[in-house]
């Protein structure tokens, strides 16, 4: 073999909907070859009692890196609570190798240049794989036109829950950016007059920061869906490529046809695992935006997993400090730090039947490398960048002295995995060994290619 060359023997590997043994040949930083020695039966879950016994402990899995297309690193302006550095070593740890960054920190990213100066501001400090989207705005349309998508992975349009000046909210401003963008564009949709009138009628009855058992009375399922509905009526009159982000209702679900290329949409952890019943244990730890709703809701993004529906599955990543988590429906901040956990947490709806690994894969490999076009990620194939992660079944409890993430804490504490991630490569090199995050490896920027409309 060449040198720094090396050989991963005999591992079962998930992708592309089969399980197979194989060995996989590495060669500078990408997938050499692959020699196949038999195809194997899929580790699927089970119903019942039997759910977390799906397979024998110490079963070990190859997958493909798991692509994050939904983070918040807050790195620049908000580095009190997480930097790039920290939120990829807890990438690499949960086997996530390659994400893609929100651009509402300080200050936001709003322009080609300060889209640049983050890009470079990466460079030696994500120890996993990087994108950036571009901030939409009222009246940054002339910005957007020129976007090298090359590079970017798409567009980020708050049509709801913004802060500065990236609620784009404006009808002229909103159609343009449909008609115009050439790249993908990521929706944050919930309806900003529904939600400001909600709260003053909750703020009436319960008081100026009213529980945060409120915060899904506040952001209901009808803001959502209004909003949403707006993005897809916009997007199929302007044949523009949409992504919705973290769809949180039934009823949005009804807004999307299976396997439709144009207009997606994306399921975030939180709402595929926890609904609104957690509130009373959990607090403000799991207030976010769009808020977790009810167990009939969290049941249908379960099964949008496995019809069709749903795209791809992201974390909405998004640390604060504890106490910056403080307060209610209206003063605690909303966020979770979730992306060393996400791969973990999807294998346990593996285990209890929810939807099979290969498609567990599908939408957090697979399909994130094609819906935004990221050249040679995504799958176990030759010539592709060797982004691996290996996953063992072995039971653990999520504590909090192995979280990475520099806000320290984690709202699935004392929760009980029976997958854990073992090893991570990024681009050949090992970056997490099951027992620590080397911090000389860092990842690339992202490739984007075949771009058009």
């Amino acid at each position: 073999m060449k040198e720094g060359s090396f050989k991963i023997e005999g591992v079962t590997i998930v992708n592309e909907g089969e399980c197979y043994q194989a060995s996989v040949l590495v060669e500078d930083g990408k997938i050499a070859g692959i020699t196949r020695s038999e195809t194997l039966p899929s580790p699927r879950g089970r119903t019942g009692d039997e759910a977390s016994r799906s397979g024998a402990e110490g079963e070990a899995y190859l997958l493909p890196g798991i692509i994050d297309g939904h983070v918040h690193m807050r790195d620049p302006g908000l580095t009190h609570k997480a930097t790039m550095e920290s939120e990829t070593r807890a990438a690499a740890r949960g086997g996530v190798t390659t994400v893609l960054d929100m651009p509402n920190v300080v200050p936001q990213t709003t322009t080609l240049q300060l889209l640049k100066e983050r890009y470079a501001l990466a460079e030696g400090r994500c120890h996993v794989n990087y994108g950036f989207y571009l901030g939409a705005t009222n009246d940054n349309l002339e910005e957007i036109k020129r976007l090298d998508t090359s590079v970017c992975p798409g567009v980020k349009l708050f049509m709801g829950s913004s802060t500065g000046n990236m609620l784009v909210d404006m009808e002229e401003a909103l159609r343009n950016i449909f008609r115009d963008s050439p790249t993908l564009i990521m929706t944050h949709c919930e309806d900003t007059a529904r939600i400001n009138a909600n709260m003053a009628e909750v703020k009436k009855q319960y008081g100026e920061d009213p529980d945060v058992c409120f915060h899904p009375v506040v952001r209901d399922q009808e803001a959502c869906f209004q909003s949403t509905a707006i993005a897809v009526k916009l997007a199929k009159e302007e044949g523009s490529r949409l992504h919705v982000a973290h769809v949180t209702t039934a009823k949005e679900l009804g807004l999307f046809q299976p396997n439709n290329d144009k207009i997606t949409a994306e399921a975030c952890l939180p709402h595929l695992l926890f609904t609104d019943k957690d509130y009373e244990t959990l607090g403000s730890r799991i207030k976010c935006n769009p808020a977790i709703k009810t167990e009939a809701d969290r049941a249908a993004l379960r099964r949008a997993l496995t019809d069709g529906r749903i795209r791809t599955i992201a974390t909405d990543h998004a640390p604060h400090l504890l106490s910056e988590k403080e307060g209610g429906a209206l003063k605690a901040m909303s966020g979770m730090p979730m992306v060393q956990f996400s791969l973990p947490a999807v294998l346990s709806l593996v285990d209890e039947g929810v939807l099979s690994m290969e498609r567990a894969v599908e939408l957090m490999c697979h399909n994130p490398a094609r819906l935004y076009h990221i050249k040679e990620r995504g799958f176990v194939r030759e010539g592709y960048w060797a982004d691996f992660t290996l996953v063992r079944r072995k039971p653990w409890t999520v504590t909090q002295d192995c979280i990475e993430s520099k806000c320290g804490w984690s709202p699935l504490e004392g929760r009980t995995f029976g997958w854990q991630v073992e090893k991570t490569w990024v681009n050949g090199q090992l970056v997490w060994d099951g027992q620590q995050v080397n911090r000389q490896v860092f990842g690339q920027p992202v490739r984007i290619e075949n771009c058009d409309q």
